[in-house]
This record gives structure tokens, C-alpha cells and sequence, in this order.
């Protein structure tokens, strides 16, 4: 009797033990809300924001100042499109009141005045040769944060913005204007290694174990010491 009720008191304490294990255990903390803005996000904002100040000249200007007729429509066509994708932009940034630009940058400005001073035929290759080269630096911007972005006006705003900008190529390469040759080549992310090595490594440490699977193996574990060690003392009593 008196083995027996040793091990009923080493079940009891056992069991005792894991409850206080687990209940001075520290909670987890709920994951962490991102910030409103990273870097990335911001520079969508003023990208496009910038774009809209001096294309929407631009367009303007060479929907006036053209020497082809469809360099006179397009420019048309985008200073309209980018007044509807300025609106956006704004709109976007007093959700998240975020500060943008008020003017182009200085080097914009310097593309709006060599505009100015050009006609005929060499303006509608400029005015083709900056905007095609502006369009083909923010597509890629966009759609890199676009992928990345936890914010969801962010990742709206990189949803139409990207219809824009493909439109907007499309318009100035049906001028046949467009010197792919010149373009700046793509810049490519590193190569991936796709044979499972670098995947297999990161993992190596193993995947990360859910607690609360960890506490239900201590417990059945513990339990079935506590029952091996009462059927122990009963046979012997």
C-alpha cells in the first residue's frame, strides 16, 4: 500500500510539474505590425510622383510641338493618363500622409528645357528617347515593390501604376522611334541556385517546431514515465 501511494504522489507531482512548466512559460508575443512605410514604398511614391511632374509637361509639350502626327497624339495621350496617375499618387500618399515631391528633379527639368529648345523631327526623337528611358528605370521598381510590400495602398498603388507604365511604353515604341539599341540592359537579379543545396542548407538547423506540439509530446512522454513507474510500484507491493 504504501508503494502504491508513492507512486500515485509521483504521478500527482509529475503532472504538477509540467502544469507549472507551462504556465511560467513566457507567451509568445504577437508578430510585429510592419511599419507603414519602408524605404522601398517611399521610393514608389516619389518615383511616380516625379514622373507625373515632368511628363505631364512633356506630353503636353509634344502633343503642341510634335513633328509626327502619332508623336502629337501619344504625348496627348500620356499627359491625360499621367494627370489621372498624379491623382492617384497623391490620393495614396494622404492615406499614408507621406510628403512627396512638388516639382521635378533638377535633371528633369534639364530633359524639359532640351525639349524646349528642340522641333520637327529631332523633338519627337527626344521627346521619345527620355520618356521610353524613364518608363523602362521605374518598370522595374514597381514591380519590385510591388512583390515585396506589406502595405496594402502601397501595393495598390504599384497595381496601377504598372498599367500606366506598360501603356505608356507600348505608345512611345508604336512610334517607331524607339532605339532599343540604346536602352539601358536589364539588370538581372543573382542567379538562384535551384539544385536544393542552398535550400537544404538554410534549412539545416531544422524547420521551426510548433511549442505547442513540443508540449503535448512532454506530457504523453511524462505521463507514460508516470503510469511505467505506478504499475512498477504496484507489482512489487
Amino acid at each position: 500500500m504504501v508503494r502504491s501511494s508513492v507512486a500515485h504522489w509521483l504521478l500527482a507531482g509529475l503532472v504538477f510539474a509540467v502544469v507549472a512548466v507551462m504556465t511560467s512559460a513566457p507567451a509568445h508575443a504577437a508578430p510585429a505590425v510592419p511599419a507603414q512605410l519602408n524605404a522601398a514604398d517611399t521610393m514608389l511614391l516619389n518615383g511616380v510622383r516625379l514622373a507625373g511632374l515632368w511628363e505631364m509637361p512633356a506630353g503636353q509639350m509634344a502633343a503642341e510641338r510634335g513633328g509626327r502626327d502619332r508623336v502629337r497624339q501619344i504625348g496627348a495621350m500620356i499627359a491625360e493618363q499621367h494627370v489621372q496617375l498624379d491623382q492617384l499618387v497623391v490620393d495614396a500618399a494622404n492615406k499614408l500622409g507621406a510628403a512627396i515631391p512638388a516639382t521635378p528633379t533638377a535633371e528633369q527639368q534639364g530633359w524639359l528645357a532640351e525639349m524646349q529648345k528642340a522641333s520637327g523631327a529631332r523633338f519627337d526623337q527626344i521627346f521619345v528617347d527620355r520618356l521610353r528611358a524613364a518608363h523602362g528605370k521605374i518598370f522595374p521598381v514597381i514591380g519590385a515593390v510591388r512583390a515585396g510590400t506589406r502595405n496594402p495602398v502601397i501595393r495598390k498603388l504599384a497595381d496601377q501604376a504598372n498599367a500606366f507604365v506598360m501603356n505608356h511604353m507600348k505608345l512611345l515604341e508604336s512610334t517607331g522611334l524607339v532605339r532599343f539599341d540604346r536602352l539601358a540592359p536589364a539588370a538581372l537579379p543573382a542567379a538562384q541556385d535551384t539544385s536544393g543545396y542552398a535550400l537544404a542548407k538554410a534549412n539545416a538547423g531544422g524547420a521551426p517546431v510548433d511549442s505547442a506540439l513540443l508540449w503535448v509530446v512532454l506530457i504523453v512522454t511524462l505521463g507514460l514515465a508516470a503510469a511505467a513507474t505506478a504499475r512498477m510500484f504496484a507489482s512489487r507491493a
